[in-house]
C-alpha cells in the first residue's frame, strides 16, 4: 500500500485594518479588499475582517489593546492561524501582538514579500526577493533578542543574547552585501543587453500597469510570447522582452514588467531596481489599465506614483484600457477614452480593439523614427536630464559650454527643445 503525504492545512487568516485620521471608510474598505486578494494569492483562507477607528495607530499594538484582546477571544470559534494587518507594523508592535494573540502576525509588506517569494522563478527574481526580505528583517532582528539582554548596560549585561544578536546581524548584513553585489552584476548584464538593442535603434516600449491589469495577456496577444497569464495578483515577476514588427515595418521591443500596487513596499522597489530599470530605460510606456475595476482611477494614480519614484515619469505614454469584454456597459470605455485623448480600449483576452491599438502604437512610435540634432547650453541641466529620461539619446558630446546631441525626442519635449534645434527631421544630421 502506497502511503500518501498528508496535505498541509490551509492557513485561516483574519484581516485587520485601521480607519485612521484622513482615511475614509471607503478607502479602507478598498484597501482591505485588495488585502483579501493578496491573502488568497498567498494561499490563505480569509475568515473575517476587523476594523477599528482611531486617530492614529497605538505604539504598543497598532490597534487598541482592548480591541486586540477582543480579537483574541474570537479565535476559538474561527480557528484563526494568522493575523494580517493592512499596514506595516513596527518591530515592537509585531512582537507585542504575537505575545498577546499567540498567533502568527503579518503585515501587508510581509504578505507581499511572501507572494513574491512564491512566484520568483529566475535567479534574478530570487536574488531580488531575498534581498527585500533581509532588508525587512534586519531592523526587526534587533528586537528579537532583547529578551536575552538587560537594558541597563554596564557590568554583567554582556551575555549570550547580545553576542547572538551581533552574530545574526553580521550574517544578515554580509548576505545583504553579497546579494547587492550579485544584483549589481545583473544590472551590468542588462545594461550590455540594452546597448545591443540600441545599436539596432529599435524603440523599446515597456508595458506597465497595476497588478492583474492584463500586461502579460497583452504581450502574449501582440507577440505570442507564451508568458504566464493568470487571474491573480503578481502572476509574473520576471521581465520578458519580445520583438514586434508593426504593419508599417516599424520594429519595436516590448517588455513586460512586474505589476504595481498601492502601498508597494519601498524595500521591494529598491530590491527590484534591476528589473524596474527596464521601465526607466524604455523609450515609451504602454500603461495598461483594468477598465472593469471599480477603483481604476486609484490604480492609475498608484502606477504613476511608482513611475515617479523610480525616475521614469514624463515619458511618452500610450494608455490602453483593458478588459473591455468584462464591462456590462460600454459607455464607460467612451467616457475614459474622452478623458484621456489618444487612449484605446481593448480586450487582451479576446483580441477586441486590436485594430485600434496597432495604429495607436504606430502613431506613438512615429517620433522615434525621426532623429534631430540639438545644441543645448550645459546650464540647462534640468532640460538635459529630461532629455535623457524621456528621450532616446543616440549621440552626445560636450563642446565649450554646450551639449551637442542627436536624439529621438517625444512630442512633449519638441517645444522645449525648439530653440536649440540644429537640424530637423529629414535633414539627416551628421554624427556629432
Amino acid at each position: 500500500m502506497i502511503e500518501t503525504q498528508p496535505q498541509r492545512k490551509q492557513e485561516r487568516a483574519l484581516l485587520i485594518g485601521l480607519e485612521k485620521e484622513g482615511i475614509s471608510k471607503w478607502d479602507l474598505r478598498d484597501s482591505l479588499e485588495e488585502l483579501r486578494e493578496l491573502a488568497s494569492s498567498a494561499g490563505a483562507e480569509v475568515v473575517d475582517t476587523v476594523t477599528q477607528k482611531l486617530p492614529k495607530p497605538t505604539a504598543p499594538f497598532y490597534i487598541g489593546k482592548g480591541k486586540a484582546e477582543q480579537i483574541k477571544e474570537s479565535f476559538q470559534n474561527q480557528r484563526v492561524t494568522s493575523v494580517i494587518f493592512d499596514n506595516e507594523l513596527s518591530p515592537a508592535q509585531g512582537r507585542n501582538l504575537e505575545n498577546l494573540l499567540s498567533r502568527k502576525v503579518l503585515d501587508r509588506t510581509q504578505l507581499i514579500l511572501d507572494i513574491f517569494a512564491q512566484r520568483a522563478r529566475s535567479r534574478e527574481g530570487r536574488l531580488q526577493i531575498e534581498l527585500a526580505q533581509l532588508q525587512y528583517l534586519l531592523p526587526r532582528l534587533t528586537r528579537m533578542w532583547t529578551h536575552l539582554s538587560r537594558q541597563t548596560g554596564g557590568i554583567g549585561t554582556r551575555g549570550p543574547g547580545e553576542t547572538q544578536l551581533e552574530v545574526d546581524r553580521r550574517r544578515v548584513q554580509e548576505r545583504i552585501a553579497r546579494l547587492e553585489r550579485d544584483l549589481e552584476a545583473v544590472r551590468k548584464h542588462r545594461a550590455v543587453q540594452r546597448q545591443g538593442r540600441k545599436r539596432h535603434q529599435w524603440p523599446v516600449a515597456a508595458v506597465v500597469g497595476y497588478t492583474n491589469a492584463g500586461k502579460s495577456t497583452l504581450l502574449n496577444l501582440l507577440t505570442g510570447a507564451g508568458v504566464l497569464a493568470a487571474d491573480k495578483l503578481f502572476a509574473t515577476l520576471d521581465p520578458t522582452t519580445r520583438n514586434l514588427t508593426l504593419p508599417n515595418k516599424q520594429r519595436v521591443l516590448l517588455t513586460d514588467t512586474v505589476g504595481f500596487l498601492r502601498k508597494l513596499p519601498h524595500t521591494l522597489i529598491e530590491s527590484f531596481k534591476a528589473t524596474l530599470e527596464e521601465v526607466v530605460e524604455a523609450d515609451i510606456l504602454i500603461h495598461i489599465v483594468d477598465l472593469s475595476h471599480p477603483r481604476l482611477d486609484e490604480h492609475m494614480e498608484a502606477v504613476d506614483t511608482v513611475i515617479k519614484e523610480i525616475g521614469a515619469y514624463g515619458k511618452q505614454t500610450l494608455i490602453v484600457f483593458n478588459k473591455l469584454d468584462a464591462l456590462p456597459d460600454r459607455e464607460l470605455a467612451k467616457v475614459y477614452r474622452e478623458k484621456f485623448p489618444g487612449s484605446v480600449a481593448i480586450s487582451a483576452r479576446t483580441g477586441e480593439g486590436l485594430d485600434d491599438l496597432i495604429p495607436a502604437l504606430q502613431n506613438a512610435l512615429g517620433s522615434w523614427r525621426l532623429r534631430c540634432r540639438y545644441r543645448v547650453p550645459q546650464s540647462e541641466s534640468a532640460l538635459l536630464a529630461e532629455v535623457h529620461r524621456a528621450g532616446h539619446v543616440l549621440e552626445l558630446r560636450y563642446e565649450d559650454e554646450f551639449a551637442e546631441l542627436v536624439a529621438h525626442i517625444p512630442p512633449q519635449l519638441e517645444q522645449k527643445l525648439a530653440p536649440y534645434l540644429q537640424s530637423a527631421p529629414g535633414e539627416n544630421p551628421s554624427p556629432a
